[in-house]
């Protein structure tokens, strides 16, 4: 590759090549956990871009918030997989210069193509390949696509969230798609450390439904032990008590009151220090047991006073809780700029949130704007491969 090709970046991923055959929010968001940690991450998007671009209002610095939040530490590279010379361009600078591919393109496509994983393994044995599929990569459903609310519906996730007796309701964030996305970042270095043991690599599989199940683990542990089926629970948590949200004078609080030391805490901090001692409240099991009963006295209480007032008596006697915050309260929550959450794009206006990591105390930080569409195009496909 040209020395002028190279992204300026530092980080673990240093020297990492990473050609991202994505859309929508899955495999870019695994591209994204990739380039912010160093590596040099090669967006291939479609003539008229990834349809994440046109996902708005609003638009920041032209394109959606979704996409400049997803796409940031890239380069972009519009090839038309139709056009032969275009699409040998892009297999053999997979297969020259990548160290992994990450795709989620429809299911069957890049078999059409021959950029699927074996095929491209066979050209080249170190390639670590992973698809982010919707239903996995066998079974009655592999050929179906998916979308993040379908798999919240199919994978289970749908049906225990949301209040009693009232309809289903899907989790706010994406937690299918960004959840396979940390799935594919796994199983890809996974493959690459087992690659400097065995010189070779290994097609990874990942999908939406996959990680949907994962998400519900605990609670499909559940109805394996016991053959019944979790209801909804509101803010609450199956097989736990107290442990919900509640309404205050003046907005909301969750109180987290998971073990009998804590709910003997929290009987005192209402006010009702006998409740320690009922039979119906007297270990978790009876808790679970009589829950209306307690859940109903418990919300008259923490009605009569306001948030900061319970937040300030329960912190004192050490029992877990929180605000319900909005996004503005969490974005601008002093512990948020304490961790160094909110960061700045280089070169632009922006301000997204940083990776949930960091290492010796320091989280990495965007490297570079997110490409306008084709920016790189001329790099690998039409002059410089």
């Amino acid at each position: 590759m040209p020395e002028h090709a190279q992204q300026q970046t530092t980080g673990p991923f240093t020297g990492l090549v990473v050609v991202e055959l994505g859309h929508s929010v899955a495999a870019p968001f695994a591209g994204q956990i990739f380039g912010e940690l160093g590596a040099q991450v090669i967006k291939i998007e479609k003539s008229d871009g990834d349809d994440a671009r046109k996902w708005g209002p609003p638009f920041w610095e032209g394109a959606s918030a979704f996409f400049q939040s997803l796409n940031r530490n890239k380069e972009s590279v519009v090839c038309d997989l139709r056009n032969p010379e275009q699409l040998e361009a892009l297999k053999t600078l997979i297969c020259e210069k990548a160290d992994i591919v990450i795709q989620n393109l429809r299911p069957g496509h890049v078999e059409q193509l021959g950029l699927d994983g074996p095929t491209l393994l066979a050209r080249q044995p170190r390639l670590i390949y992973c698809n982010l599929g919707a239903f996995g990569s066998t079974g009655p459903l592999k050929d179906r696509p998916g979308y993040d609310p379908l798999m919240q519906a199919f994978g289970g996730i749908m049906s225990t969230t949301g209040e009693p007796g009232r309809p289903s309701v899907r989790v706010g964030a994406s937690i299918v798609d960004m959840g396979t996305g940390m799935w594919s970042v796994i199983g890809s270095l996974t493959a690459l450390h087992e690659r400097h043991t065995t010189g070779r690599g290994r097609v990874v599989d990942v999908s939406l439904f996959e990680t949907a199940t994962s998400w519900v683990s605990l609670l499909a542990s559940q109805f394996l032990a016991s053959g019944q089926l979790a209801t909804k629970q509101g803010s609450g948590a199956p097989g736990i008590v107290p442990y919900k949200a509640y309404a205050t004078a003046d907005g909301e609080l969750v109180i987290a009151a998971g073990s009998d030391g804590l709910f003997k805490s929290l009987s005192a901090v209402v006010g009702h220090p006998e409740w320690k001692e009922d039979p119906r409240f007297i270990d978790n099991p009876a808790r679970v047991a009589n829950q209306q009963a307690l859940y109903a006295m418990l919300d008259t209480i923490i009605a009569s006073q306001s948030t900061a007032h319970w937040t300030a008596a329960l912190e004192a006697a050490g029992v877990p809780c929180s605000p319900v915050n909005n996004l503005q309260q969490m974005v601008e929550h002093p512990q948020t700029a304490a961790l160094g959450l909110v960061q700045e794009v280089p070169g632009t206006a922006m301000r997204f949130i940083g990776l949930p990591i960091s290492f010796d105390g320091k989280r990495p930080h965007p490297i570079s704007a997110p490409p306008k569409l084709g920016e790189h195009t001329q790099r690998y496909i039409k002059k410089e491969i």
